[in-house]
């Protein structure tokens, strides 16, 4: 079987709406933001989760980390959705692993 050329992903922030995206981009910036995140409150930022994505992506799909802001946000976007991450009242947002 051929693997996908797009995967429909979700965005907590527009219930019952999905969006196409690369596959293989999805499946190692998802690994990498579940192998990062906690699993107990307060978790941790956005921006402390872009910065500690970056060591875990593979340079051919992040050269340099290039696009990796966009698809952490994509990636925890779709896990809220997805009942896999939780994100904390306040401000800044604040995620951790269920």
């Amino acid at each position: 079987m051929a693997k996908p050329t797009k995967i429909q992903i979700e965005n907590v922030l527009h219930p019952g709406k999905t969006y196409s995206a690369d596959p293989d981009k999805y499946a190692a910036m998802r690994k990498a933001v579940l192998a990062v995140l906690p699993a107990k409150v307060p978790g941790m930022t956005v921006a402390e989760l872009q910065k500690g994505v970056l060591k875990d992506l593979p340079d051919d799909l992040f050269p340099g980390g290039a696009t990796a802001g966009w698809w952490v946000k994509a990636v925890h976007l779709d896990l809220e959705a997805k009942g896999v991450v939780i994100r904390e009242s306040g401000s800044p947002v604040r995620l951790h692993k269920t």
